[in-house]
């Protein structure tokens, strides 16, 4: 059942009043701390709450990400949104329908067991003595603290949950009436910032009279290595930004490595080695054959389609800042350190923009407006170039990663070593220490850039799914934190997960070929978890899985499995590729167990985008450079996956009302990318450990 322990977020925002709100026109108005960022999640919480207090999904408005109003729920990241927020709003929603029912029980003088809800009207069945919420509300304080007393209902009381709703944040984004782009501010001017055309790059000389002269230009800010301007028309700022680079001239410094192969110069820079797992004994002697393999994954954009945007309005000496930020509060307590102002003073709200699934430059682009706002005394939106978002936003991390096994006579895997080198995979604002925002690293005088720390198990970061879900006797798990990378990185979905399960995945591939055993049958070998061998076994089933499966040198299938984070949802992959000129996924099967299911739409939905997104990166994405800067500043420098080269996707889900909501957004990435190298190897026997699988990639790996 679902256990009944406070969630983090209602241990930090434990107020009732601040999760549930009734009005006088008969609607609910719940907060949350999760934002929608195209995952659906406004959709599925509102169903939650809806269920829980059994009013009328309609009624149902949702609050999230607002400063103002919203619960401090951290960031809206790592698949926590039903984990976390999803448990908070529902056991919140639960406590306050008791305190109502409690309540009419007391005014109708009959006992609780003899009420019910309907749509919010509280009735004693049978009679017609009724009252409601909205009848309640005045004399029902909500101004308490959530006990975690009240039993949510069981799931064979749920009449929303677990049904597929339409998503509510469609209807706006379709007539463009959605996001922060599209937001006007009365009296608002448009804002752009020049970027250093690197990270080495200091001002040397830069003449801003000639800007301010320019026709529509109400403001410049210079402010060391921040360069910015306001106009009163968006194509003004545009011309003013152009003219403002022709203008500007910069030192450099050629400081990044003078290869892009990651494999090469990760293992290679300086490095602190840790263990963050170990079981049994180390090595195990005797074995009869022992394989090892190396592993890489590249930096990856986030590669939002719309570029960072944000406004922001100075008035008064309070500030409001509308952003597309996945940690509103976060992001309010770094602007005001950097403003030098109290937190109370400022506010964000959020608004939504191109869903990017990680630390992209929303935060960053929400200071530009606050101090563009401040110096022009104006409501003003700064939109971020594409330039600028491929070359300045944070970017996934690097990795390198070795795994080692042993096996006994009857190919079973008797130990297994997995070493990591990567940096930290989260610098958002407001973890760790210092402020982590780019504008805030360019000013004179200039913040300093906070040192580097990564996310702890069992979560992790670099190391995240590191440790093997299967069962192997001994195992040790090490990570070379390398505290200075050569680009800006924080976290991108999944964190250090994609690249430690195409490692596991392709190696455990490895080792089944070379004990001539079939792909499935060596992970079952390996495996006692039940409902991850019956994630296994439903995905081998529904894609027609033969035993000793071959390709037959233009067409193969391969298998990818994780448990994300070894604790959320449990999602197996079988892809099918087609090799010609380049490899092409045609056809992707998923089983996924996420325990109770809100939206089984809108968790498919999640499946399907995360393994569009994971081919992406696997045939695809890697960012570039040469020693002085990023080359990678345009769709044409690189490269996405396009519509015509989507494969069709089939996603099983295996429900289990009753068991707690599994994060699902990022659990099919690792296995997608995994089953896609498993997939040319049984297609041509080759097998390619450096993603991307671009076609230079995949003849090298043939030669």
């Amino acid at each position: 059942m679902i256990p009944l322990t406070l969630p983090q977020s209602l241990k930090t925002t434990p107020r009732l009043d601040h999760w549930v709100r009734f009005n006088v026109d008969h609607t609910v108005t719940v907060f949350s701390g999760k934002v929608e960022l195209g995952q659906g999640i406004e959709t599925a919480i509102a169903q939650i709450a809806a269920d829980e207090l059994d009013v009328a999904l309609e009624r149902v408005s949702l609050v999230a990400g607002d400063t103002t109003q919203s619960p401090d729920e951290w960031y809206t990241a790592g698949s926590q949104s039903i984990e976390i927020g999803g448990m908070a709003m529902r056991l919140a929603c639960a406590e306050v329908r008791s305190l109502f029912l409690d309540a009419a029980a007391r005014e109708l003088e009959v006992n609780v067991e003899e009420l019910r809800v309907r749509d919010g009207t509280i009735e004693v069945a049978g009679t017609d003595l009724r009252t409601s919420y909205w009848n309640l509300a005045p004399r029902v304080s909500l101004n308490r603290d959530v006990t975690g007393a009240a039993t949510p209902k069981a799931p064979a009381q749920h009449w929303l949950v677990g049904k597929s709703a339409p998503r509510r944040d469609l209807r706006a984004k379709i007539t463009g009436a959605a996001y922060v782009h599209d937001l006007e501010l009365s009296d608002m001017v448009f804002g752009r910032v020049l970027r250093p055309p690197s990270n080495s790059a200091r001002l040397n000389a830069f003449d801003a009279s000639a800007i301010r002269a320019m026709p529509g230009v109400v403001a410049v800010m210079v402010s060391g290595n921040f360069i910015g301007l306001c106009a009163e028309r968006e194509e003004q700022a545009v011309s003013a930004l152009t003219a403002a680079r022709r203008a500007a001239s910069w030192l450099e410094e050629p400081l990044l490595p003078s290869t892009t192969e990651v494999r090469d110069f990760l293992p290679a820079l300086p490095s602190v080695r840790s263990i963050v797992h170990r079981q049994g004994e180390m090595p195990i002697t005797g074995s009869a054959q022992h394989l090892e393999a190396r592993y890489s994954k590249p930096y990856i954009a986030h590669a939002s389609i719309g570029p960072s945007c944000a406004l922001a309005r100075y008035d008064g000496g309070k500030l409001t800042i509308w952003s597309h930020t996945q940690g509103s509060h976060h992001l309010r307590g770094q602007i005001a350190q950097v403003l030098g102002v109290a937190t109370s003073d400022v506010e964000v709200i959020h608004k939504d923009g191109a869903g990017c699934y990680g630390h992209n430059g929303a935060d960053d682009v929400a200071l530009d407006a606050a101090l563009l706002a401040r110096a022009c005394a104006r409501p003003v939106q700064v939109q971020w170039t594409r330039e600028d978002e491929l070359a300045w936003s944070p970017c996934g991390s690097a990795m390198v990663v070795r795994v080692a096994a042993s096996l006994d006579v009857t190919g079973r895997i008797v130990d297994w070593r997995h070493e990591i080198w990567s940096h930290t995979h989260i610098k958002r604002p407001g973890w760790g220490e210092g402020i982590n925002l780019l504008a805030a690293w360019h000013m004179d005088p200039p913040f300093p850039v906070p040192p580097a720390k990564d996310v702890p198990q069992p979560t992790g970061g670099a190391d995240r799914n590191a440790i093997p879900l299967y069962d192997f006797p001994a195992q040790e798990i090490s990570y070379n934190f390398i505290a200075d990378m050569p680009l800006r990185v924080s976290a991108l979905r999944s964190l250090g997960a994609f690249a430690n399960v195409f490692a596991i995945e392709s190696f455990m591939d490895e080792l089944a070929a070379a004990t001539n055993t079939d792909a499935i049958e060596f992970r079952l070998r390996h495996l006692k978890d039940s409902r991850a061998r019956e994630v296994i076994e439903t995905v081998a089933k529904a894609a027609r899985w033969t035993t000793g499966e071959n390709g037959n040198a233009t067409r193969g299938r391969g298998v990818g499995f994780a448990r994300y984070k070894n604790l959320s949802a449990y999602c197996a992959v079988i892809a099918e590729v087609e090799v010609g000129e380049t490899l092409r996924v045609k056809r992707v099967v998923a089983a996924v167990d996420a325990g109770q299911v809100v939206n089984p739409d809108g968790l498919t939905n999640q499946i399907e985008g995360g393994i569009v997104q994971a081919i992406s990166w696997t045939l695809k994405e890697q960012i570039l450079w040469d020693r002085d800067r990023v080359l990678s500043r345009s769709w044409e420098s690189y490269s996405i996956l396009r519509f015509d080269e989507t494969p069709e996707v089939d996603v099983l889900i295996l429900s289990r009302p009753g068991e707690p909501g599994l994060g699902v957004g990022e659990c099919a990435a690792g296995p997608t990318a995994a089953a896609v190298a498993n997939a040319l190897f049984n297609a041509m026997g080759v097998r390619a450990r450096d993603l991307p699988l671009t076609p230079e990639r995949v003849a090298r790996a043939m030669n």
